[in-house]
């Protein structure tokens, strides 16, 4: 039984268990993760209580500017260090403390230092509108925050923000800490604190004299001082102005009607003359500024008591202020004073920002052409987004051709036409580039692609409008703007093998705590070193040979690329840019109006560079591009496509160095000016018994033919046969005839690809005469013999051949025979003038000397080439040449028909003396040279 019992008594209570409510357990876990939540936020809060630091009261009242340090660690900026008036609490009139309660804290003179009601609001407002949308920093907070803590928005720091301030409260009276306030808040063109901005902006010295418009302004400049700058931006202060005027009726510090009596005042009329310029490097400074709020957290380089290392140069930049100032002996042409420019100068090696030229005789807080600029780059950005990509992506040589022929055509707009509206025809892509040809350009866009340009030109620091690329970015002609300072980054990783990474000017920030934060950027290979290497190449031609020309400095090893842009209804470019440089620096610049006025001189940047260049340069060693192992140098014959090694013949005229990536250099040799070598060992023998001529011959290739030719008693040459032999059988001969043979190697390839003529004689016995008689005869008479030193000389100015030669036997007069032509004449004298000759030809001239019995000499031969006009060059055979000029026609080409007539005419006024070489000499001549 008192088993049993128990047994139903864990029954129970095992059923009562069962029987407890789920959600009991759920509550029971929240509160337990709650109560640990609770516990863990209190240690941490605890934690960054106790690492606050403390409260120094040097800080509060004492003046704590930045200071700012140049490249080699110089002092060369104290922010704040001049510009400030201290006052107490006493001096402010209420007009000014109303202002500014109204504006930063309403309940200042209520709550503890911070603000309960407010920090919800701002905690309701960034929920519902997004995280810093509203803040809820009270004055005592501000104060902390200048004076103890960094900007950065971090958890820890709004916490020690928020005890800091409770222990402020509790150390210092409202009077105090609103003192501390108005000494220490920045108010823009460098005045710290409110006496200080008083002066600055409206010339008050007494703040009792300050009026309702003008503590407006004042209690809403430190919002934003840039932006609200009543010098700069009258609207938007104005605009300020009237969100004070509100705050102030709100909180009831004045009436309705006093607001819009205070909204009627004109606001320049409140002002002083002219602006404060007191920053000789304020140019640089808006850089540094720029840097140092993006990438620490919103530090304020005018506010935050900080020490700013950055990379000037100093004597670049006041070399560069200098050159964009009015000095008498300023060496740049300026033209007139509304031409503006904007210039930056980076160091290659690691894109420190070494000088920034703002603009034009500028002044402090005035536009920055060099960072704020947007302008399109034109032809300056055709590495960047074309002939970068093509060397990268499809290994492209210098050498590379593209057909200028005409304007590239687009469906639906305007074609792209090269500037000249001149079309070269084929060009390599440096010469394409050089000279800044549009058409091989947007070709070579078309060919390499947009999804892989586009990359490309991302990677080194070129950033597109909308994130959209088209043909027309090809030659900077589209939405897409650009600044200085975005063109010298992208040129210098072309300089520096191919190594990017964002233009800096500060290196790092050190807080009034101590803390350091690095701010240089990365390194990153963005391209192959051989695309980076045969870009500058390809840039040093542009200078030296191109349109940069005038940016050339002898001596220096200088890469550079020109660009201008035309827009509509203007006659003339509108900006003019270049951007160049060494293995030390890089400069870019840009010269222009606004939009609506051209430009009367685009050397004016080139002038900037140069001089720039020259500076920087003076006694620093400049080192050439080094050429890396994956570029190849390597001859060319010009003209081939593609690209092929010169051959044994091509003339050095013809032969060119061009880059090529290693594993891509041609391999084929080009044959357009081989010479087939003639034949050897020509001979011919009259065969009495077939009654023909035996002809023989030999020669070393299999991939030609022969072409026989024969002449007989000295006529012209007539074509008998083409042969793969090398002998040939002439029957049906004359008898009593003499016959000279002749023949010529011709490749089965290219049949204008021949040889050297070679000829041979031979004479046919008559039928009737006896040959023991014949001898007999001969030896009763003196034989003629063949003329000696025979040579032809083209006379250049009166267009003939001067053809002479020497005799020495008993009387005779003379055959001669000119081919092409088939002209045939027998002279008395020793000499000829063949005409009519026409520029790239060979002639074969044969002379034979004709015994008054009838006898006759060995023929003697020259060959004579005419030279070829230098404006018109005959192209490849088996390639189109370029177009013909005006008035020219091609080789061979005379624009009539062939009369048979040599055009030769007796000189028998000529000296018996040769007037120059002789016909061995002339017979080595290559005829297609």
């Amino acid at each position: 039984m008192a088993q049993d019992s128990q047994s139903r008594t864990a029954r129970r209570k095992q059923k009562k268990g069962q029987k407890k409510p789920i959600w009991k357990r759920i509550v029971l876990i929240a509160s337990i993760l709650i109560l640990a939540m609770i516990i863990g936020v209190g240690a941490l809060f605890t934690y960054y209580i106790a690492t606050a630091p403390e409260i120094d009261a040097e800080k509060l009242s004492a003046p704590f500017s930045s200071k700012i340090y140049d490249k080699n660690g110089e002092l060369f900026a104290d922010l704040g260090s001049t510009q400030r008036t201290k006052i107490s609490y006493s001096d402010l009139p209420p007009v000014l403390k109303d202002a500014v309660i109204a504006t930063e804290d309403s309940r200042f003179f209520e709550h503890p230092g911070i603000d309960i009601w407010r920090i919800g609001g701002a905690i309701v407002a960034n929920l519902t509108n997004g995280f810093g949308s509203e803040g809820a920093s009270t004055i005592t907070q501000q104060v902390v925050e200048k004076a103890f803590l960094s900007p950065e928005k971090k958890l820890s720091l709004k916490v020690q923000e928020q005890w800091l301030a409770l222990k402020l409260e509790q150390k210092y009276s409202k009077k105090e800490i609103l003192e501390f306030y108005l000494n220490k808040i920045y108010y823009g063109n460098g005045a710290y604190g409110v006496a200080k901005a008083a002066e600055v902006y409206f010339g008050v010295t007494d703040l009792s004299e300050l009026t309702l418009p003008q503590a407006a302004i004042l209690a809403g400049l430190p919002q934003r001082p840039s932006a609200y700058n009543p010098f700069k931006n009258p609207e938007l202060t104005k605009h300020r102005m009237n969100t004070v005027l509100n705050l102030m009726v709100m909180h009831d510090k004045i009436s309705k009607e006093e607001a819009d009596k205070a909204r009627e005042v004109d606001i320049p009329s409140l002002l002083e003359e002219s602006e404060p310029n007191e920053s000789s490097y304020d140019a640089f400074l808006e850089k540094v500024r720029k840097e140092v709020a993006e990438k620490v957290d919103g530090a304020d380089i005018y506010t935050d008591g900080l020490k700013i290392y950055t990379t000037l140069d100093t004597k670049a930049q006041e070399y560069v202020e200098y050159l964009m100032s009015d000095a008498e002996d300023n060496p740049i042409p300026y033209y007139d004073d509304e031409m503006q420019a904007g210039m930056v100068v980076l160091d290659t090696q690691n894109g420190a920002i070494r000088a920034i030229g703002g603009g034009r005789n500028r002044e402090k807080g005035d536009y920055n052409y060099a960072l704020d600029i947007k302008r399109q780059p034109g032809s300056n950005v055709k590495p960047i987004t074309v002939y970068g990509p093509a060397i990268e992506y499809l290994k492209w040589s210098t050498y590379h051709q593209i057909n200028d022929d005409k304007p590239y055509e687009i469906e639906g707009s305007s074609p792209i036409r090269d500037y000249l509206r001149t079309y070269p025809g084929w060009v390599s892509i440096r010469t394409a580039l050089a000279d800044s040809l549009n058409v091989p350009a947007v070709k070579t866009l078309k060919e390499v692609g947009i999804d892989k340009a586009k990359p490309f030109a991302e990677s080194i620091g070129y950033e597109f409008a909308n994130d959209n690329m088209n043909i027309r970015d090809a030659i900077g002609g589209t939405q897409t703007v650009t600044n200085p300072l975005e063109m010298a980054g992208a040129y210098r990783a072309f300089a520096n093998e191919g190594i990017y990474n964002e233009p800096y000017a500060v290196t790092k920030v050190v807080f009034p705590g101590g803390k350091e934060v690095d701010t240089k950027p990365e390194p990153e290979a963005v391209m192959s070193d051989y695309t980076a290497y045969m870009i500058s190449d390809m840039l040093k031609t542009a200078i030296t040979e191109g349109t940069g020309t005038n940016a050339n400095i002898p001596g220096l090893p200088v890469a550079g690329k020109t660009g201008t842009t035309n827009r509509e209804g203007l006659d003339g470019a509108n900006d003019s840019w270049f951007t160049g440089y060494t293995t030390n620096y890089t400069i870019s610049v840009w010269t222009g109006y606004d939009k609506t006025r051209a430009l009367e001189n685009t050397q004016i940047p080139h002038a900037l560079f140069k001089y720039t260049m020259m500076k920087l340069s003076e006694g620093k060693e400049t080192a050439d591009f080094e050429k890396p192992d994956s570029v190849v140098e390597t001859a060319v014959e010009e003209g081939s496509r593609p690209a092929k090694l010169p051959s044994d013949y091509t003339p050095d005229s013809q032969i060119v160095t061009e880059l090529f990536v290693k594993g891509n250099t041609p391999s084929k040799t080009s044959e357009r000016y081989d010479v087939l070598d003639p034949v050897s060992g020509l001979k011919a023998e009259y065969d009495k018994d077939s009654s023909s001529i035996q002809v023989e011959w030999d020669h070393d290739s299999n991939d030609v033919e022969f072409q026989v030719s024969a002449s007989i008693d000295g006529g012209s040459m007539q074509k008998l046969s083409s042969t793969d032999e090398k002998s040939l059988e002439i029957s049906n001969v004359e008898p009593g005839s003499d016959y000279e043979i002749q023949v010529v190697a011709v490749s089965k390839d290219d049949s204008s690809d021949t040889s050297e003529a070679k000829t041979t004689s031979v004479k046919v016995p008559g039928d009737e005469e006896d040959e023991d008689d014949k001898e007999d005869k001969k030896d009763d008479k003196e034989s003629v013999g063949p003329v000696s030193g025979l040579s032809a000389t083209y006379n250049q100015e009166e267009k003939f051949l001067d053809v002479s030669w020497q005799y020495d036997g008993p009387a005779a007069s003379f055959n001669v025979k000119v081919t092409p032509g088939g002209g045939n004449q027998n002279v008395q004298s020793q000499g000829i003038e063949i005409s009519n000759v026409q520029e790239g030809k060979t002639y074969t001239i044969t002379v034979t000397a004709m015994g008054e019995d009838g006898s006759k000499s060995d023929p003697v031969t020259i060959q004579s080439q005419i030279p070829a006009s230098e404006e018109a060059p005959p192209g490849p055979p088996d390639e189109p040449g370029p177009p013909d000029e005006p008035g020219q026609t091609d080789e061979g080409d005379t624009g009539s028909e062939d009369d048979g007539s040599s055009g030769a005419k007796t000189d028998t006024e000529k000296s018996d003396q040769p007037t120059e070489g002789n016909g061995n000499e002339n017979n080595k001549e290559n005829p297609q040279e």
